[in-house]
């Protein structure tokens, strides 16, 4: 998958959330769907781009990810 698109799919994920009043919800709702409807090819190439220090990542994304990261160790 095109990874710019990969970008703006999370993004959007992370806007919905956004509105969750509660930080700690919002990146665990943004890191459940990751993880439940993403792919691995997805979520690998969303973590270079985390890795890259894509300044286009919405923030809950990139907590999301490090939140998934570390229950898969």
């Amino acid at each position: 998958m095109n990874p710019q698109n990969l970008g703006e799919m999370a993004n959007r994920i992370a806007d919905f959330f956004a509105a969750e009043p509660d930080h700690a919800e919002a990146v665990a709702g943004v890191a459940n769907h990751i993880d439940k409807f993403w792919e691995p090819r997805m979520q690998k190439q969303l973590r270079v781009r985390i890795e890259q220090g894509d300044a286009s990542l919405h923030p809950l994304v990139i907590e999301a990810m490090r939140q998934i990261a570390d229950a898969q160790v």
